[in-house]
């Protein structure tokens, strides 16, 4: 039996990374696992390095998708990242952390929210 959550995130993760390219950012990799956690997506957005959560759900009642990214979620994410990073030798790139939330509704289109610099890792 397939997981539903887990197919949901999956197609969240397209659809992000899809919108993202349209608005120009180029994909380095997708679903990068480390032992702190997963990067959803790695881009680049010009010379910056861009960490993507991507988010999503069947509907946005409680909280915009990209509000649900915990603080613990957030210093998972800056560890992966910096694993990252030094993995590439990539020390000296910019980099961000960007949320994009997608409502997977029943009924309807789905909708992306994306909010660039949604963070800044307390270290970095």
């Amino acid at each position: 039996m397939p997981d539903n959550r887990q197919d949901l995130g999956k197609r969240g993760e397209q659809l992000a990374e899809r919108y993202l390219r349209k608005r120009g950012l180029r994909t380095i990799t997708r679903r990068f696992k480390t032992p702190v956690g997963e990067l959803d997506l790695v881009m680049r957005d010009g010379d910056t390095l861009v960490f993507v959560e991507v988010k999503t759900l069947s509907d946005d009642k409680l909280l915009p998708a990209h509000e649900h990214v915990t603080a613990a979620q957030r210093r998972h994410l800056a560890k992966a990242a910096r694993i990252f990073v030094h993995r590439n030798r990539w020390e000296d790139k910019v980099c961000r952390f960007d949320v994009v939330g997608v409502v997977l509704p029943e009924i309807g289109e789905p909708t992306i929210t994306h909010v660039p610099d949604a963070f800044v890792p307390e270290r970095w």
